[in-house]
């Protein structure tokens, strides 16, 4: 059996995950216009924090974990979502990436499981 979702995750050495970690989203929104390229937020850990009015365009959050956490509002159409998990995270509001089909959404959000795109 391979490694489960909390083993993957890792903290991230970085002041714009900090930012995130400490839910100061006007900080975070205003300090990334400095980094280019944006750091990685994969395999990050975002178990129940409250993200709502992050400005998620251009950030790769593959395999990132969110659990609990509330995402209302958030517009995650230019974000990289493969294989993260939003077990029972608020996500009224929300737009996706067009590639992640509504069953991956609503399996991610009931059941944990990762979300997949779909291959065309």
């Amino acid at each position: 059996m391979g490694p489960t979702m909390t083993e993957d995750m890792r903290q991230i050495d970085h002041p714009l995950y900090q930012a995130l970690r400490d839910e100061n989203i006007e900080a975070f929104n205003q300090a990334r216009e400095q980094y280019s390229p944006l750091p990685s937020f994969s395999y990050g850990d975002f178990r129940g924090l409250d993200l709502r009015g992050l400005n998620a365009e251009g950030l790769d959050f593959s395999h990132a974990y969110f659990r609990g956490a509330d995402l209302r509002g958030i517009d995650f159409r230019r974000t990289e979502l493969e294989g993260a998990s939003i077990a029972h995270s608020k996500i009224s509001g929300c737009y996706f990436p067009h590639d992640l089909e509504a069953d991956e959404i609503v399996m991610s959000l009931n059941h944990g499981t990762r979300m997949r795109k779909m291959m065309r």
